[in-house]
């Protein structure tokens, strides 16, 4: 992100915080929902030989590192702020639960949430497309 390579170039980090406090300034509800390419691409961890779920994995965790640094930025900025994840990382974000984000947006923390591939991952390990829905 920004002038870098690979990882989080701090300067980027801060205008995309103020980016999104000037949206919420006028009155506009904000959910964002975080990649990770710049940390590290599953597919290609696949291409080179390595499990498909494990790169997957390793994916969403780095989802987590940028919705953490987002997070920070966005704080410093005085802007009350939520991670959720559907992979457990409970010390750093809260397991997403669509119900609980639900909640989270009718009350006072409402401007960071994001959700990563795990619905889809375990849709894959049942063996079921990603598309189809689960019958439960």
């Amino acid at each position: 992100m920004g002038s870098l390579d690979f990882g989080t170039d701090p300067e980027r980090l801060k205008a995309i915080a103020e980016q999104i406090a000037g949206v919420r300034a006028n009155g506009t509800e904000v959910a964002i929902v975080l990649g990770a390419g710049n940390i590290y691409r599953g597919m290609a961890g696949a291409a080179a030989g390595m499990d498909r779920a494990t790169a997957d994995y390793m994916g969403m965790l780095a989802i987590v590192l940028n919705a953490l640094a987002l997070q920070d930025a966005l704080e410093k900025l005085g802007i009350d702020t939520r991670v959720q994840s559907a992979i457990e990382v409970q010390e750093v974000a809260e397991p997403y639960i669509r119900r609980r984000a639900m909640r989270h947006r009718e009350g006072p923390h409402r401007d960071l949430r994001r959700r990563d591939r795990q619905p889809v991952l375990q849709h894959r390990h049942r063996g079921r497309p990603a598309g189809d829905r689960d019958p439960r």
